[in-house]
């Protein structure tokens, strides 16, 4: 009996499809509103609603925290605004992200380290965002998330580079690009200070896995064994 061939590349893991799928259905439903193909009237709308009902904005964080005061529907905002984009556009490009960092992550990590990585990573980027910026503009987009797959490809990447014996410094290219991008974004189109959030959340993801990736605990208790 003759074996199958295997697939010219790995199948993307699970968890990065279902987060794929989840962005792009949302931005679906506001393209096909907007042009008049599906909800009538109401679905030109939609997208706008969703920035509000779903989007994060730290003047409701600063509200919360004041006032000590966590309604469901806010806290939700957390974890519901990578899912609503500005434009079809800015969710393609954090699509396409999540896509190639996610492949890469998830053959090494385990799909709920994946999925903790995103979430938290997203999480942690709004809760700073609100912390340090006073600006008004609603944080939402899946780029926060992205950036924590990105931090623990980077983490994949510093071990990588540690067992060859080459410099570690430059695992940290990728996230140096793609700020120098930004900054260029910013200068020719305006900036804002949703950066805040993206470089959050790739401090956390890069920190997470040190404790989700597969032996990543042992490794710590390890190296502190070896220093005491």
């Amino acid at each position: 009996m003759s074996t199958p061939p295997a697939p010219p590349v790995n199948p993307l893991p699970p968890v990065v499809v279902a987060l794929f799928l989840a962005i792009v259905g949302v931005e679906a439903a506001f393209v096909m509103g907007e042009q008049g193909l599906i909800g009538g009237r109401a679905a030109v709308g939609w997208r706008q609603m969703a920035i509000e009902s779903y989007g994060f904005n730290g003047d409701i964080q600063r509200w919360m925290l004041s006032n000590g005061v966590f309604p469901v529907e806010h806290l939700m905002r957390y974890v519901t605004y990578p899912f609503v984009h500005g434009s079809i556009a800015h969710m393609a490009f954090a699509a396409v992200i999540l896509l190639a960092m996610g492949k890469f992550v998830g053959e090494v990590f385990r799909q709920w380290a994946v999925l903790a990585v995103f979430v938290l990573s997203s999480v942690a980027g709004a809760v700073i965002y609100g912390l340090f910026t006073l600006e008004q503009p609603w944080l939402m987009g899946g780029y926060p998330g992205v950036y924590g797959l990105i931090g623990a490809f980077t983490y994949l990447l510093w071990l990588r580079l540690g067992e060859l014996g080459e410099r570690q410094i430059r695992a940290f290219s990728l996230i140096g690009i793609l700020m120098f991008i930004q900054l260029i974004f910013g200068l020719f189109f305006g900036a804002n200070s949703m950066w805040i959030a993206d470089v959050a959340g790739f401090c956390i993801g890069f920190v997470m896995s040190f404790f989700v990736a597969p032996g990543g605990w042992a490794k710590i208790r390890d190296r502190l064994r070896q220093r005491s």
